[in-house]
């Protein structure tokens, strides 16, 4: 099991000093000269540098020379004497031949505390681009990688470093954020209307977030499966050709160096593709499995940060619900509590605050304080209670809390039989129009005179059939064609050219009118399209296309005696 790292005890005690803020200027004064590769500053210069980092306090030479000597003492000041310079005198040279440059430790200490100062100042955010570049960055590699050119090397260098960089502001941020969203999960705001604020800006910008937050993750995991394709150690190994690192007889700078990156693509892949870290330990284990190893599960950390966003939009809808619901009360059971507890502690005595128990829970025999006057207008407002009417408490609030007798719900009523006789009725009406259909079949064109008596039923099919037929138009050979409702039955229907006229027998009545030349057929599939005509019409079959009571179909001298029928 691998050790947290140590500090040393010295790097950070210029902080805690009584002249950490005089100590700190000075690394500041040395960083700002690294920046600009001067290594070494005199006394001289160390107190200019301080002007430009913004200390503008007068600082003796003691005081200066002190801190010099005191940081140089903690390891993070080295002392150069100059003995390349030419003094003229003997003060010249007390003044000017000692020389100070930052040591590796204060270097270090100078970035932890700059880096501690960025996090105080900075915010964490969730930014969805730096999962496009990181998932961009993975496609380039991998094309790079097919290249077996040489110089290609240097780009994937690059390109690696860039994707190192993303993965790295990814995981800082989100440190951070997480870090900020947790807190802001346990605070409590004085100012309701600004903490609503915050808070419901918190949940557009989660929302925002997680919207394809899983897509983007499926797609940087299928590049790393790409690139690892390649050869994670191809990979690396061409990086460091590409780095161009300094080759110093007796250093290895090489070995950190592919030890830094591997763990740094354990860690990507711990974030987007941890089936790649289980089977790259399971190799170099020799088949041991990695997902005992502490610390690291099989659910991706993008995952795991999706779950965490939508816990927090869950939580943070209901903080929001809460503080409406405060808004909506004059007064919240926490501070009615508070009030309570405080007129409790400035109780005279042990039966006042038993009163006030009794008043405050209501455990005593009267629970009836909150019932009202059957006729609350007669009762004026000023009337005191001892004086009012009184008001029927009925027995059952004592006994069981309320004032009314619950009854039964109701039982549900039994449909079965209904829906039996609904499934017969709709099978009796579908058998009927069947028999109707076959009845006014034809095998061809025919005289409608032929069909002699019919019966009444079949008789009102056929109207609704010639009504649809006589109100279509003639076609190029002056055939009128229509289909029923539900496109089954399809007639084609021809005035006669001789003038002649028909006459049908019902039981109802007689019908007659022109003998057309029909010929009525059945389409089989309710479906199809009908042939050579216009689509058909809606409504119900049969009983809503039928003539009127007035006996005339209303075309062609159509015209019928008797009861309509369908009236």
């Amino acid at each position: 099991m691998a050790e947290p790292p140590r500090v040393p005890p010295e790097m950070f005690r210029f902080t805690t000093t009584e002249r950490a803020d005089l100590h700190t200027a000075v690394l500041y004064a040395f960083g700002e000269a690294n920046e600009r590769l001067e290594t070494a500053l005199t006394v001289e210069e160390v107190r200019e540098r301080l002007r430009a980092v913004g200390w503008y306090a007068p600082v003796g030479e003691q005081d200066l020379a002190g801190t010099l000597k005191q940081l140089a003492g903690w390891g993070l000041l080295d002392v150069i004497f100059n003995h390349a310079g030419s003094f003229a005198t003997a003060e010249e040279y007390e003044r000017k031949n000692l020389q100070y440059s930052l040591t590796k430790r204060g270097e270090a200490a100078f970035a932890g505390v700059q880096h501690a100062m960025a996090m105080l100042a900075s915010a964490g955010a969730l930014q969805t681009a730096v999962l496009d570049a990181i998932a961009d960055r993975l496609g380039e590699l991998e094309s790079l990688l097919r290249d077996p050119d040489p110089g290609r090397d240097r780009r994937i260098f690059t390109s690696l470093q860039e994707l190192e960089g993303h993965l790295d502001g990814l995981r800082n941020n989100t440190k951070q954020f997480n870090g900020e969203l947790q807190r802001l999960l346990r605070v409590e705001g004085t100012d309701l209307a600004t903490f609503h604020e915050v808070k419901s800006a918190t949940v557009a910008y989660l929302q925002e977030f997680v919207t394809n937050l899983e897509q983007r993750g499926d797609t940087i995991a299928a590049a790393l499966r790409a690139v690892a394709g390649h050869g994670v150690s191809v990979l690396h190994a061409r990086a460091l050709a590409g780095a161009d690192l300094p080759k110093v007889p007796g250093t290895d700078h090489a070995t950190p160096w592919l030890t830094a990156r591997a763990a740094r693509w354990e860690g990507l892949c711990l974030w987007f593709a941890p089936d790649q870290v289980a089977g790259e330990r399971a190799g170099d284990a020799g088949g041991n499995d990695s997902a005992d190893r502490p610390g690291h599960s099989g659910v991706p950390r993008v995952r795991q940060l999706h779950d965490v966003a939508r816990r927090a939009i869950v939580s943070l809808l209901q903080v929001l619900d809460r503080i409406t619901d405060s808004r909506r009360r004059s007064s919240s059971a926490a501070a009615d509590f508070r009030t309570l507890a405080r007129w409790f502690a400035t109780a005279p005595g042990e039966d006042d605050a038993h009163r006030l128990w009794d008043a405050a829970f209501g455990l005593g025999p009267a629970r009836h304080a909150h019932l009202g006057h059957a006729d609350a207008e007669l009762i004026p407002s000023g009337v005191p209670w001892a004086e009012a009417e009184p008001v029927h408490v009925s027995a059952l609030l004592r006994s069981r809390g309320r004032t009314e007798r619950m009854g039964r719900t109701g039982r549900v009523r039994d449909v079965a039989v209904l829906r039996s006789e609904r499934r017969a009725r709709a099978e009796k009406e579908r058998a009927e129009l069947e028999a109707a259909w076959s009845a006014l079949a034809t095998t061809g064109a025919m005289r409608l005179s032929q069909l002699g008596e019919l019966d009444h039923d079949t008789f009102g099919r056929l109207l609704d059939l010639l009504g649809r037929a006589l109100a279509e138009r003639r076609d190029s050979t002056g055939f009128r064609r229509a289909v029923t409702s539900d496109g089954r039955v399809e007639i084609v229907l021809r005035a006669p050219d001789d003038g002649s006229v028909a006459v049908l027998r019902t039981s109802e009545g007689w019908f007659r009118g022109p003998d057309f030349l029909i010929d009525v057929r059945s389409l089989g599939d309710p479906g199809e399209e009908q042939r050579g005509g216009p689509g058909s019409r809606d409504g119900n079959v049969g009983r809503d296309g039928y003539v009127g009571r007035d006996g005339y179909v209303g075309r062609d001298g159509v015209e019928s005696r008797g009861r309509a029928a369908g009236a």
